[in-house]
């Protein structure tokens, strides 16, 4: 007896395959519509934070850095070499006009004074004699002017009497300036002694001390002689600073300035432009890093009690004020190629693709292509707008063409304003910390 034999181990293999088509479909359809919605939304948002073009007052500035210096300094050099015997001051002393100061070993001085001494007297006992021989002859002189008009006395005698009376008047006149001469030579030498003694010239303090007592020191003459101090008015103090030579011409005496003292953080102090360099300072001179400054002394009226020469200082000059300016931070400003509307580093490389070469050259034809923009807010898109810039503060700066007062534009992040945003691009708007 035969049993029939039913096939069913295939059927369930059927129906796997089924469902796992089925199911790839199912994926696929997924995929495409998840693809198509993307499209169709387009890329993410870039997020940014917008601010009201607004209506305000620039200042444009001058940066610098230098030192504190005093407004009058006077350097102490003796005019006279020898050994310091006295000098009753401190580094940081306060002294008051006609205080002692130095004094110099006189042993020396005081011998070339009873020298030129001796010298006079000298002298104006030679004169004395010389004028009596000079009276003397003058008196023979005459008696033979008589002789000789009575015919008593030869011509040959009346001239050597005559002769000898000139000679003698010539000899009394030159020590007259003899006489001269040795008073003139005790008179600098009395004065040499003098400034064996050193006294200040001003009220100030002892600002710098370089020498003590005993050292010998270098008069002042055809070199530069030995400064032992400083005497400085420490109540009108300066800053002195380089200034670039790409704004020194900005700067004008008379400016404004914002001094700040590093030692002082969170100090303002305010100064006025009062000496402004014509001969430059060169750094690093035939180098790359050549830098050329010009140096601007900054005056600062009643200075605080603990400010100190060689102290480090910033300043601020305010070169041009433009009041109700059109203005926007200075981060919303950026640059975008002219025809394509990329960034400058985008049309960088496309010039580096085009020729291969990447050179100083190629930078400065790519800035050529740039200009100026700020995106400003269309609803949840910006737009790019061309703009004319005028000068700028350390905030903010003028905008002199391309947008308006109220209109909202891109004031962040660094990246978007500068790499991300183009035109048209879909913005979110972040809402700042302070207003959640």
């Amino acid at each position: 007896m035969h049993q029939r034999v039913v096939a069913t181990s295939g059927l369930p293999k059927r129906k796997r395959l089924k469902s796992r088509r089925a199911a790839l479909l199912a994926v696929l359809a997924v995929l495409l519509g998840a693809g198509v919605y993307l499209a169709r939304r387009g890329p993410d948002p870039i997020t940014v934070t917008t601010e009201k073009v607004a209506v305000r007052d620039i200042t444009e500035l001058v940066s610098a850095t230098g030192k504190i210096r005093p407004e009058v300094e006077v350097k102490i050099s003796p005019e006279v070499a020898g050994e310091i015997i006295e000098m009753p001051v401190i580094i940081g002393q306060r002294v008051k006009k006609g205080d002692l100061l130095i004094k110099i070993k006189p042993t020396n001085y005081i011998a070339r004074v009873r020298q030129a001494e001796a010298s006079l007297d000298a002298a104006q006992a030679d004169s004395l004699q010389r004028k009596v021989q000079m009276l003397n002859q003058n008196l023979d002189l005459r008696r033979a002017q008589d002789l000789f008009t009575k015919k008593l006395l030869s011509d040959s005698d009346f001239k050597a009497a005559e002769t000898k009376a000139q000679v003698s008047q010539a000899s009394y006149e030159s020590s007259l300036h003899q006489i001269d001469v040795a008073k003139s030579n005790l008179d600098q030498n009395e004065d040499l002694l003098s400034k064996c003694v050193i006294f200040s010239p001003m009220d100030g303090v002892i600002s710098v001390l370089s020498s003590e007592v005993g050292e010998r020191v270098v008069a002042t003459g055809d070199f530069a002689g030995t400064e032992v101090m400083r005497v400085a008015n420490m109540g009108s103090m300066e800053a002195r600073v380089d200034v670039n030579e790409n704004d020194v011409v900005h700067v004008d005496l008379g400016d404004r300035v914002r001094v700040k003292i590093d030692a002082f953080p969170g100090v303002l102090l305010n100064g006025t432009v009062k000496q402004i360099a014509s001969t430059a300072t060169v750094q690093n001179e035939g180098t790359q890093q050549e830098v050329t400054n010009f140096e601007v002394r900054v005056q600062v009226p009643n200075p605080p009690v603990q400010l100190r020469p060689g102290m480090s200082t910033s300043v601020e000059i305010e070169t041009r004020t433009v009041p109700r300016a059109v203005a926007v931070p200075l981060q919303s400003v950026t640059v975008r190629s002219r025809q394509s509307g990329k960034t400058a580093e985008q049309v960088k490389k496309d010039r580096e693709n085009q020729t291969g070469v990447n050179s100083s050259d190629l930078e400065i034809q790519a800035r050529k292509e740039l200009q100026r923009v700020v995106f400003l807010r269309e609803g949840d898109t910006v737009k790019l707008f061309p703009v004319q810039t005028g000068i700028a503060d350390n905030n903010f700066i003028e905008i002199r063409s391309g947008i308006k007062e109220g209109d909202e534009v891109v004031s962040g992040s660094y990246t978007a304003i500068n790499k991300d945003l183009k035109d048209r691009s879909k913005i979110r708007i972040e809402t700042p910390k302070d207003a959640k």
